[in-house]
């Protein structure tokens, strides 16, 4: 989108103001989209000072949204998907992914970017499986309480809660509590999938924590205001009571970093730094 676009009034949504960073066109940029303006590219160019490499952090949580998507639908028999914070329609989107293995699969996306809603209403008109539900996703009463989740997801069967690149935007202390909340109302034998900035702090490799806090401190103070980098014993306190999924063939259940989980193939390359900096985990209610 180029300056003259996008400072144009009739390309600006109504409830959009291009002047303030969003967390959705923000991502949209990092993957490459065109649903941004020059404040989100910005919050990206203050992080490029550090690492040029962003977009592959970006990549590796999109392309471990879209393993894990295709895991819960062949392997788990997970047919119905609450996506909360589910972003602009950029790269392969979750309804995509698992529509693809089981078509019947129904989706409901949640998001309270009017960017996001405007785009999702759109792209989904013609998807009878697939909706968009304007709710806040860090109070889960209202999201679990919203009409079109009660209407269209049926929590007497298993149920997968999707939580992607969306708590490390959650500033306060009481994560697990949001989490819980929405553990707790989910049936028997539904799945949690969370991704979330990483700080290592892992003494062998403290050039990764720096990297993670220096960045943290960037994208806090940004115009974006929110990016929190946490460790492994936080990030796990966020998936309470749950079964956690090894991350590949001989690997205990754990915390994982986003390119190590389940790859679909050999690792190569080496990791770059961002990569050691967003991990991931998916999680079973017993």
């Amino acid at each position: 989108m180029s300056a003259s676009t996008s400072s144009a009034p009739s390309s600006v949504p109504v409830g959009v103001d291009p002047n303030r960073a969003s967390i959705a066109r923000v991502y949209d940029a990092a993957l490459g989209g065109k649903d941004n303006y020059a404040i989100d590219r910005g919050v990206l160019e203050e992080i490029g000072k550090v690492t040029p490499d962003i977009q592959i952090m970006a990549w590796a949580n999109r392309n471990w949204l879209i393993r894990v998507a295709r895991f819960l639908t062949d392997q788990c028999g997970i047919r119905q998907f609450i996506d909360c914070g589910s972003g602009l329609p950029t790269a392969e989107n979750t309804h995509e992914v698992v529509q693809r293995i089981a078509p019947e699969s129904t989706t409901v996306y949640v998001d309270n970017d009017p960017v996001v809603l405007a785009h999702g209403n759109a792209l989904l008109a013609e998807n009878d499986s697939t909706h968009i539900a304007s709710a806040d996703i860090y109070k889960p009463a209202e999201v679990l309480g919203h009409d079109l989740v009660r209407t269209h997801i049926d929590f007497t069967e298993p149920v997968a809660l999707m939580h992607v690149s969306t708590m490390h935007h959650y500033i306060g202390d009481d994560g697990d509590r949001i989490m819980r909340e929405y553990i707790d109302a989910l049936p028997s034998g539904s799945y949690v999938a969370l991704s979330h900035f990483y700080d290592p702090a892992d003494p062998a490799a403290p050039e990764h924590s720096a990297l993670a806090r220096k960045m943290e401190d960037i994208f806090v103070h940004s115009a974006m205001g929110s990016g929190v980098f946490r460790t492994r014993e936080q990030i796990m306190a966020l998936l309470p009571g749950l079964e956690i999924v090894p991350s590949g063939p001989g690997k205990e259940p754990d915390l994982e970093l986003c390119a190590y989980w389940w790859p679909d193939g050999p690792t190569l390359r080496p990791l770059s730094g961002v990569e050691f900096c967003i991990a991931g985990a998916v999680g079973r209610k017993p």
